[in-house]
């Protein structure tokens, strides 16, 4: 991979600037930080909590023609630090009628293929007298955001302002968007589609956004009348199995949203496509296990967090607090906005909403469902001896990817280690056979503590820190229950899906970040994406601008995604599971490289190197409106998304 300086020397990063912090900035962002109230994550104690399983989600109804749930997020307060430290107040989901089912993160939807399921997803953030709540962290009014205040007329939309503004503190929108489905447009998640609870409102804002009346109409057309504060989606499920997951994704907003809690597995099993039954290893957690059920398919949401000392979570409040450390002037003055912050990654490593937990684990084979739910940290998982060992570790113990996002694998792949970017998923078997009792093994992460772009750990970039973002969760082997039936993992064949066609025609789009078109050296003032036309002319576009990206209605088509920006990007394409074609380095002769071993199956998120075209192969075969964007949710929140029309 070609090094910064030849990228700046053959000009392809056109203006793009490092994410990584100069020393001194970085000290003064971390003094302030820490001035602000917030927690130093290596005061945290670690494998002091169990590691909690989500259970499935119960449903409102399983018969006639479609699974119904009723899911709501509210606000409630979670033990997420060791005992004895305390709780956090978050977000998540729930089932409507059974409050005991509310988590962060929440309950995992278990799916069928080809039985649709229908959601009733109801906006629940009010307190106990009816009223709105606001916003937990920071939202920043001066982006391109839902926007309730600005009413029918300027929601969805940035506004306008004398002097810089404070903290929005209104009502807060949600839509959820089940990450990788087959949906229609109307059950897609539209970011414009958002409502705010069913709660009185301060007059004159919008309750719902611009495009919500649309969706509710075509959905209307087959299903359930929406109420007020809901949206009533279904999922036809006609896809392979997959390990998808569910989150919300309202205009300008899903950064802070998602960091506030609400995230949950959405699993697809069965069909023609599914391995038989005993295969792998199991069960799953269901609805209503009793205490004391042993599971061997764990789902497993690994983000970063970082907390103040009150235990609340810290989410910066100024774009002071980046590694720039610029403190203005702002919108109106420039075009920065004031809190903003181009990358937030935490210092603190949670795993199914607990810093730190450990899990007892037999000597026999487990099913991981792994998701990296960070807003913008990119991780490289190593099952290690030890916790604390010098970078890069030994690995104690492979994983054997067998599925990523969209399905299985063409063939179980043996990784020593595994690299996931925001939003990427990864089927795996661990195969802890033989380990005595007692042994203790720890799940680290080498990636760095910056946006991740590829490499040589110890060249290109340097691991987390061992302390603390460095380490994940711990697993302690204690006594064999029973014999393991599953298959080995080298042993399985895959019902892989069939490949694509051949590509009948190609997109060729951006990934760029912008400086300051009002300040000099200011850098990162949005995240963009545009085309590229056939002479390398490159258009940045915004979210308004109209769609120019517009598959045709069945076609394979291949997206040739540049990214001219300095470091790796995951991208995400709604609607469709894709095959990752290649990347080739910009300029170089030489033949692409094909996709990785563990990209041999179907995604629909794709990590797009610096410095490179990523090329990826998709069917569109639903019309109607969707999007794209990156999977930085800092990013996606200020441009880096871009809306899809299928013709």
């Amino acid at each position: 991979m070609p090094s910064r300086r030849q990228l700046l020397t053959t000009g392809v990063l056109s203006g793009a600037a490092m994410l990584i912090p100069a020393p001194a900035s970085a000290a003064r962002a971390a003094a302030a930080a820490m001035a602000a109230g917030k927690l130093d994550a290596s005061r945290i104690h670690k494998y002091k909590t169990r590691l909690p399983i989500p259970a499935a989600m119960p449903a409102v109804s399983t018969k006639g023609k479609a699974d119904r749930y009723a899911v709501e997020v509210r606000q409630f307060r979670q033990q997420i630090l060791p005992p004895g430290m305390p709780q956090t107040t978050v977000w998540g989901y729930g089932s409507a009628a059974h409050p005991k089912t509310f988590g962060y993160p929440a309950r995992t939807i278990e799916a069928r293929t080809d039985r649709p399921v229908e959601v009733t997803w109801i906006n629940g953030l009010i307190d106990a007298r009816g009223r709105a709540r606001p916003h937990l962290l920071p939202v920043d009014p001066t982006l391109h955001w839902a926007n309730p205040a600005g009413g029918v007329a300027h929601r969805d939309m940035p506004a306008d302002f004398a002097k810089t503004p404070p903290r929005y503190t209104g009502p807060v929108p949600i839509v959820t968007h089940v990450h990788g489905a087959h949906a229609a447009e109307e059950a897609d998640g539209y970011p414009t589609a958002w409502y705010l609870p069913d709660a009185p409102m301060p007059r004159g804002f919008a309750t719902t956004g611009s495009d919500y009346a649309d969706m509710r109409e075509k959905a209307e057309g087959y299903g359930p009348r929406w109420k007020p504060g809901q949206a009533v989606f279904r999922y036809d499920n006609d896809q392979s199995p997959g390990t998808l997951w569910y989150h919300d994704h309202a205009l300008g907003l899903t950064r802070l949203n998602v960091y506030a809690g609400p995230v949950g597995f959405y699993l697809i099993r069965g069909g023609e496509q599914d391995l038989p039954e005993g295969t792998l290893p199991g069960p799953a957690p269901g609805p209503d296990d009793p205490d004391g059920t042993h599971h061997y398919e764990i789902p497993l949401v690994i983000q970063d967090r970082s907390f103040r000392t009150d235990g609340s979570l810290y989410y910066p409040d100024s774009r002071s607090l980046f590694h720039d450390a610029f403190a203005g002037p702002y919108v109106p003055a420039s075009d920065i906005a004031p809190i903003w912050n181009p990358a937030y990654l935490g210092d603190a490593i949670v795993v199914n909403g607990r810093t730190w937990p450990q899990l007892a684990v037999e000597p026999r084979r487990y099913r991981f469902r792994l998701l990296n739910g960070s807003n913008s940290r990119s991780l490289i998982l190593k099952i290690a001896a030890s916790a604390t060992a010098p970078r890069p570790a030994s690995a104690a113990v492979p994983f054997w990817q067998i599925g990523s996002d969209g399905g299985w694998l063409r063939e179980p792949v043996r990784l020593e280690q595994l690299l996931l970017g925001p939003g990427e998923r990864a089927d795996v078997v661990v195969d802890l056979t033989g380990l005595a009792e007692g042994a203790e093994l720890f799940v680290i992460n080498e990636a760095p503590d910056v946006p991740y772009a590829a490499g040589v750990l110890g060249t290109d970039y340097q691991p987390a820190n061992i302390a603390t973002t460095g380490q994940v969760m711990k697993l302690l082997v204690v006594p064999l229950r029973g014999t393991d039936t599953s298959v080995p993992p080298e042993h399985l064949t895959l019902p892989a899906a069939p490949k694509l066609p051949d590509s009948a025609a190609s997109w060729r789009v951006l990934l760029d970040e912008l400086p300051s078109a009002a300040l000099t050296g200011v850098n990162h003032r949005v995240a963009t994406l545009g085309t590229v036309a056939p002479d390398r002319t490159q258009t940045p576009l915004r979210w308004h601008d109209a769609p120019t990206e517009k598959p045709v209605l069945g076609r394979s088509e291949t997206w040739e995604i540049l990214n001219f920006t300095d470091h790796s990007h995951t991208v995400h394409l709604h609607q469709v599971q894709f095959e990752v074609v290649s990347r080739q380095p910009f300029g170089i002769p030489p033949k692409p490289r094909p996709a990785e071993s563990w990209e041999s199956g179907r995604k629909d998120t794709v990590l797009a190197h610096s410095g490179e075209v990523t090329r990826v192969k998709a069917v569109f075969d639903r019309p109607g409106r969707y999007v794209w964007h990156c999977h930085m949710l800092e990013h996606e929140d200020n441009e880096m998304m871009r809306p899809i029309q299928v013709a």
